[in-house]
């Protein structure tokens, strides 16, 4: 018999210990041995009179000589970090679903994972239900990974989505999506991209065997994109969605979160609602995309249970990649794009002018922009860092009064 400590009972916590008792069965019939839950941890018990005997509020009784593996499905830093390396240092096998915690802390639990001769895995912290952590440190091990681009936040494409396909504003998406329970109640972590942020840190970390940090990562949400953003992108045939792409350059290592327009019949264009898309570029395999619902009770709970499956059949002497150099990501974009443009101005001519002297447009968009005082184009930009020195320039122009821009890629993988 294994036996099995949860820190945390909501929506993962629940989910998992669902799981477990109701595929009991199959699992034994797999394993050769039960999954059996031992003690779950609550912050208060008076929430949940009547439920499991297995509840209890002190960790101790989690974090015990008699579990085998405990699952931290707390969510948070605080006290997440603590319990988990009780629980490494008592030899017990961690598993995690927590984000936060493994960009945070991942290289470090998972030496002393390695001290102790324990696992400590986290394929729930990166795509709920997408299986992702394995695959790249098992099955992609041969390949020279040059390359993530993903859509890694279930509430900010739920969003877009609406935007685009229900013409939905931003609040209005918003809430729906904080009903239907895709979104907290203080959602920033989310539609600021602090989120995606995060998952990207912890695969790019994983591909390129250097810790990037995820405060490092230049990261742009969603807050601004409105129905105009939208209605324009459906002009140019795109939908907006906000990716995390990291990429290898020379021995540099660019990494960023921003909403990207991209095309409505390419891959990323036709992930909708709470589903996530991961795509690697590896020097074996080409392309690969990983598609799945990307949060929700079941789907993370799933890849949790993975994650037991995997530690109870092949836990020897496999305890996790340790990570000892540290990259600083550059910021800014190094191949050719296409900006989409909205400039505020009284002077459209002059504003048409100034753009025609400083950029290769591929097309000014008249349609009612004349009224509401906008210029909208796309131009052609060589790199990040020439586009912007051009904006700058652009800016200083006393008759322009604000400049939106979007990234338009037309290759992802290039």
């Amino acid at each position: 018999m294994v036996s099995i400590g949860v820190l945390g009972y909501g929506v993962v916590g629940s989910g998992v210990v669902d799981l477990l008792q109701k595929n009991g069965d199959k699992l034994r019939q797999k394993l050769g041995v039960d999954l059996n839950v031992f003690k779950i941890l609550v912050k208060n018990l008076d929430k949940h009179k009547g439920r499991s005997p297995l509840l209890t509020n002190k960790a101790e009784d989690v974090i015990h000589e008699k579990v085998d593996i405990v699952i931290e499905v707390m969510g948070g830093i605080d006290p997440a970090y603590a319990y988990v390396k009780k629980a490494l240092v008592m030899k017990k096998h961690v598993i995690t679903a927590n984000k936060d915690l493994v960009a945070a802390h991942g290289e470090e639990l998972m030496a002393l994972a390695r001290e102790n001769q324990v696992c400590f895995a986290y394929e729930a912290s990166v795509g709920g239900g997408i299986p992702i952590i394995r695959p790249m440190t098992d099955s992609l091990a041969a390949n020279d990974i040059s390359q993530i681009a993903a859509i890694l936040n279930g509430t900010t494409n739920y969003i877009l989505t609406k935007m685009y396909k229900e013409n939905m504003d931003y609040k209005a998406a918003l809430q729906e999506a904080q009903r239907l329970g895709f979104a907290e109640s203080n959602p920033e972590s989310d539609v600021m991209g602090y989120d995606a942020a995060r998952k990207l840190s912890i695969l790019s970390t994983l591909a390129y065997d250097q810790k990037i940090d995820w405060k490092e990562i230049d990261v742009e949400g969603i807050t601004h994109i409105d129905a105009q953003d939208i209605k324009y992108a459906k002009k140019l045939g795109c939908v907006i969605k906000l990716l995390a792409i990291s990429k290898k350059k020379g021995d540099g290592i660019f990494a960023a979160v921003r909403p990207v327009m991209v095309s409505e019949k390419g891959p990323f264009g036709q992930i909708d609602n709470e589903f996530n898309g991961i795509m690697f570029q590896g020097d074996a395999i080409g392309e690969m995309m990983f598609i799945g619902k990307g949060a929700g009770k079941l789907p993370t709970a799933s890849a949790v249970v993975g994650d037991i499956v995997h530690i109870v059949q092949n836990h020897k002497g496999k305890y996790g990649k340790v990570i000892v150099e540290r990259k600083q990501p550059c910021h800014k974009w190094e191949n050719p794009f296409q900006w989409m443009l909205r400039i505020k101005t009284d002077d459209r001519y002059k504003v048409m002018g100034s753009i025609s002297e400083l950029f290769s447009i591929n097309n000014f968009m008249f349609d009612d922009a004349q009224d509401k005082g906008e210029v909208i184009c796309v131009v052609e930009i060589e790199n990040e860092l020439s586009g912007y020195e051009k904006l700058r320039h652009l800016e200083a122009q006393g008759y322009i009064k604000g400049i939106k821009k979007i990234m338009k890629l037309e290759e992802i993988a290039s």
